[in-house]
């Protein structure tokens, strides 16, 4: 009987522990718009002294804080910062376990109790989105170069409409492209759904590089293959996408990824 149970038990709980480990995640994306160097001087010590070791306190290991390549005139005055949640709940629930945190709350004094006429930054954009199926979990990159030369290429897919927006996700993940991608060693750190922004419908994505150099050979492989060359003209993938927006990062010295 105590075997039987043992077996019961083990025939409940492995499928409800594997949909758990393979189920998609939630990113948060924001971005930061500064105003003038001190704005970004003091956002960047709260992230790096405060709100960083505050999210790994609560367990998110990884946060990504990226910026503009130096070039960037449109982007030059932003910050980005990724964050994963392995649920909506736990995404909901972060900001009330910050504003429990004590030493967040002494650390992050200078940015969280800013004066409304010395405020840190000019405003903050929230992006939501969530995991695609065949990538239901964010990875680190694999780069061994300087992290002052590496590449992160932040790519937005809006659809024209959203049919035709679920039809560019689909061609991610049944057309796989996501499965080409990886071939490749592209080095994608995540590819998501924005549940909410101010540019839907739309997708996103991020790739990684050694060097600029090193995106550029990877993206001319991708172009040159027999993959892409079949799937790009494939009639149930056609007209998906409406404008495709890049921007060019670096990470951060603190940052995790």
């Amino acid at each position: 009987m105590k075997k039987l149970l043992t077996l019961l038990f083990g025939l409940v709980l492995i499928p409800a522990l594997y949909a758990q480990k393979n189920s998609s995640e939630f990113y948060e994306l924001k971005i930061y718009s500064l105003n003038k160097a001190e704005q970004q001087e003091r956002v960047e010590q709260y992230l790096k002294e405060a709100y960083i070791p505050a999210m790994h306190r609560l367990g998110y290991k990884s946060v990504g804080v990226f910026k503009p390549m130096e070039d960037d005139t449109v982007n030059a005055n932003k910050i980005f910062v990724l964050v994963a949640y392995p649920t909506i709940e736990k995404f909901t629930k972060v900001r009330s376990e910050l504003n429990a945190d004590k030493e967040l709350q002494v650390k992050g004094k200078d940015y969280i109790d800013a004066t409304h006429d010395k405020v840190p930054y000019a405003r903050i954009e929230s992006i939501l989105l969530k995991a695609f199926s065949l990538a239901p979990k964010m990875n680190t990159p694999n780069l061994k170069g300087p992290r002052n030369e590496r590449f992160y290429e932040l790519r937005s897919y809006e659809g024209p409409t959203e049919k035709r927006y679920e039809n560019k996700v689909k061609m991610f993940n049944d057309g796989d492209e996501i499965g080409l991608f990886k071939r490749l060693n592209f080095n994608a750190v995540f590819y998501g759904e924005v549940l909410a922004g101010s540019h839907m419908p739309n997708l996103m994505y991020m790739t990684t590089f050694e060097n600029k150099q090193d995106r550029d050979e990877h993206w001319k492989a991708f172009s040159a293959d027999p993959q892409w060359a079949k799937l790009k003209v494939d009639p149930q993938y056609q007209n998906n996408v409406s404008k495709n927006v890049q921007i060019f990062l670096r990470p951060t010295e603190y940052s995790d990824y």
